[in-house]
């Protein structure tokens, strides 16, 4: 399985960005795909999940302020960011989740395959 992520870039604060991940070999099979992130200096975070059902899970930091959906069809998983911060600043992986698809998994080990990651920064 490959995930290609993109649409990361410069945004001043208050702005939007729509990341993407498009995934590609073993596409056929369920899985989850996940959202991280990881700032200079501090460790790799969760960030937003949706299950192969479309359950949705956040980090309280970004309730209210990002959506993250999926297109079956374009095996895509997009990470809709509005009201963006300066502390929203970091490099954001997609991941997919193959041995859990149907249930709630933040943690990093639970993911099976990584995206290259996009940088994401938030001028103030």
């Amino acid at each position: 399985v490959q995930l290609q992520a993109s649409g990361g870039g410069l945004v001043q604060a208050g702005g939007s960005l729509r990341l993407s991940c498009l995934a590609s070999g073993r596409t056929s099979s369920s899985y989850a795909v996940g959202w991280f992130r990881q700032a200079p200096g501090k460790e790799r975070e969760f960030v937003a999940r949706i299950n192969w059902t479309g359950i949705r899970y956040y980090t309280d930091s970004v309730k209210g302020r990002f959506t993250i959906s999926r297109d079956y069809a374009k095996n895509t998983v997009y990470l809709e960011m509005n009201s963006l911060k300066p502390e929203d600043t970091a490099v954001y992986y997609c991941a997919a989740d193959f041995k859990y698809p149907h249930r709630a998994a933040t943690a990093r080990a639970t993911y099976d395959y990584w995206g290259q990651g996009t940088q994401v920064t938030v001028s103030s």
